[in-house]
């Protein structure tokens, strides 16, 4: 039985978060991390959703995982930290002691929930991990019961030569959907309306999943739940979406969010100076460096002379920057250090790679010797300080005997 839109706030609402992607299109950042744990302003992308579900009382959600899956749960844990319950589906298997990724599909992740413990019960929400959003969830889910439909969509509009990157959709004046086509061409699409991910679904479209065998949403699904003749609804609300579909939707959601492009998301840390965020006990020589914002500096960070900075940057905590830097529209993770004279401009640094806005490895005069971890550095540092101490140690002693 479905609640009615006045109880929303009093009842317990279910959600499923879709992470159990590899990331093909992010690598490398998706080698080290998988896609939803990616950070945007310094949090994981999915936490944003998390928050967000939590905001419009979805308090149950469940996360499909498979991926680098035990990053994700080690992070958000039973979801306490955010006021809901968050529960897992682990896509794969062990084997001699290492977890091995075997994902089977965006809905056959939600199959394999229902059929392990009947989880949908009721109308339930489900979010792709990868999205950045500013939507009233709420409003979403109050346009569903009110279509009668068993499966609603949200949707938006698109620029056409993007239009192939997503599933169009084609509606009528009444918001039901007539057709879907999964990635067409520019010229076979039938409209620039498309797919973004968030869906509502009453219990009975799980009954349409085969089982045993890997199962799409977009691809599969939704052709199906159109062949069956079933209600199928189009939602389409004003909102910011943020899709991290590729390297580049990544650099360019930092530059949106660092821009304050998205409702209710901030800059973290301290504005010590205009347009300009600073961690904790950062060591900056202001009065020799060159800062445009928007520009945020992570804390342990330090900053010589001569260095310029461009913004929408950001600088994770604990990196460096040696003397004679320029930094321009760039992301660089924690601990990244850019040696002296160092370029980098519309990238993203991490670890010894740093590459373009397109994942293309970037160079400086030919070598990545410029690139590096900021700790490196610190125990470089940390020898030298000791081997002058030994030094003054030394002479110390040979003073001492001479006096005597």
């Amino acid at each position: 039985m479905r609640a009615p839109s006045h109880v929303l706030d009093t009842v317990r609402m279910k959600a499923m978060i879709l992470a159990a992607g590899e990331g093909t299109r992010v690598r490398p950042l998706t080698q080290r991390m998988p896609k939803p744990m990616i950070p945007v302003l310094g949090k994981p992308v999915m936490e944003y959703l998390v928050e967000q579900l939590a905001d419009h009382g979805f308090n149950q959600i469940m996360v499909n995982i498979s991926h680098l899956a035990e990053s994700i749960e080690g992070y958000f844990g039973d979801g306490r930290r955010w006021g809901v319950e968050i529960g897992y589906s682990f896509e794969g298997y062990l084997d001699a002691g290492s977890t091995i990724a075997q994902p089977v599909g965006s809905a056959g992740g939600i199959a394999r929930i229902q059929d392990f413990g009947a989880f949908f019960d009721d109308t339930f929400l489900v979010v792709c991990g990868d999205a950045l959003i500013d939507l009233d969830l709420t409003a979403v889910l109050r346009r569903h019961w009110q279509s009668g439909a068993v499966a609603s969509m949200v949707v938006c509009d698109v620029p056409r030569e993007k239009v192939p990157s997503y599933g169009v959709v084609v509606s009528d004046s009444a918001g039901t959907i007539t057709s879907f086509q999964e990635k067409p061409t520019m010229e076979e699409a039938r409209s620039r309306q498309v797919n973004t991910g968030i869906y509502v679904f009453e219990p009975e479209v799980i009954d349409l999943i085969p089982r045993g065998i890997n199962y799409d949403i977009g691809s599969e699904l939704f052709p199906l739940i159109l062949e069956r003749g079933l209600s199928f609804h189009a939602i389409d609300v004003p909102f910011n979406w943020i899709d991290i579909g590729q390297l580049s939707d990544y650099w360019e959601a930092s530059q949106q969010l660092m821009r304050g492009k998205l409702q209710g998301v901030s800059m973290p840390g301290t504005e010590v100076l205009p347009r300009i965020w600073t961690g904790l006990n950062v060591d900056v020589d202001w009065d020799h460096v060159r800062i445009e914002g928007p520009v945020y500096i992570g804390s342990a960070s330090r900053i010589e002379a001569n260095c310029e900075i461009i913004g929408p940057t950001w600088i994770g905590h604990g990196c460096h920057l040696e003397d004679g830097t320029r930094i321009s529209r760039s992301i660089l993770f924690d601990y990244s250090r850019i040696g002296t004279g160092g370029r980098v401009m519309d990238a993203l640094v991490f670890g010894r790679n740093c590459v373009d806005r397109d994942g293309q490895p970037q160079r400086h005069e030919g070598e990545l010797d410029w690139v590096g971890d900021a700790r490196e550095s610190l125990k470089k540092a940390s020898k030298k300080k000791a081997t002058k101490k030994k030094a003054t140690e030394k002479i110390g002693q040979v003073v001492k005997k001479r006096k005597n």
